[in-house]
């Protein structure tokens, strides 16, 4: 059974890998065999995640700047993870951002730039790695949705429209991906995390006593999640232990959504 979930010999891309959920299941997936492309705009950030993964791990990672909004950025940077590695196996459509506010308060940048980064982050990545899976046969893609894409709240420091709706259409491209890809032997999964602590999360969510609170009082598990706690759904996903889960939408939320 443990070796369903070895991905040895495997090359996973993590987009959005310079932090937080993208850093931490870079390193699961190495420590799981496989080498590693970390994408993101920040290259300190990321030689930095590349060095630490390298030495606790022994495994190759390839650390390559990349706006995932940006077109021609997005196909330089699968170029060269093609060019070290040769192929892609997994990729983990990590990228994403959080941007406060209701219709009402938000400003059309503000709109547009949740839906370049969360949706068309995704569509651009894939666009240039999905084809060569299609030549070989085989490919694991897990996009990062979150569970505000079945449940918002009415919290002030939590309202995110655009948040939601752009996670809510993460959903919509994972199905029609896996719908229109399964025929290749590609899965295509999305993982919905509720609150983690993260650097996006960290300088807002976490700083605020009465949301934490409000939080803990309404989740069954009574906090948010801990690092690491979203690595074996990503494991799970991106490994031949889920050969036959297509497009399915797994929350990782301490129960959250059903309360």
């Amino acid at each position: 059974m443990a070796n369903m979930f070895n991905l040895t010999g495997k090359v996973a891309v993590v987009t959005g890998g310079s932090s937080g959920l993208g850093a931490d299941a870079a390193l699961a997936y190495a420590n799981a065999g496989a080498d590693v492309a970390i994408l993101a705009r920040r290259v300190e950030k990321l030689n930095a995640v590349k060095a630490d993964i390298e030495k606790a791990t022994g495994r190759k990672v390839l650390a390559v700047r990349c706006d995932v909004t940006k077109e021609e950025n997005v196909k330089s940077a699968i170029e060269a993870v093609l060019g070290e590695f040769g192929h892609i196996d997994i990729l983990l459509n990590n990228a994403g951002i959080a941007v406060r506010g209701g219709v009402d308060s938000m400003s059309v940048e503000e709109w547009d730039r949740s839906f370049d980064t969360n949706v068309k982050g995704i569509f651009l990545v894939s666009k240039y790695v999905v084809p060569q899976m299609k030549e070989r046969g085989y490919g694991k893609i897990v996009n990062i949705a979150s569970v505000n894409a079945i449940v918002a709240d009415k919290v002030d420091v939590f309202i995110r429209h655009s948040y939601n709706s752009s996670k809510s259409a993460v959903l919509g491209l994972t199905k029609g991906m896996a719908a229109s890809y399964a025929r290749y032997g590609i899965t295509v999964n999305a993982i919905g995390p509720a609150l983690f602590e993260s650097e996006m999360t960290s300088s807002t969510l976490f700083k605020s006593e009465d949301f934490l609170n409000k939080y803990n009082a309404l989740n069954p598990a009574g906090r948010p999640g801990n690092k690491g706690e979203l690595n074996g759904t990503v494991l799970y996903l991106s490994s031949d232990a889920s050969s036959y889960v297509q497009g399915q939408f797994i929350v990782v939320d301490g129960g959250g959504s059903i309360v």
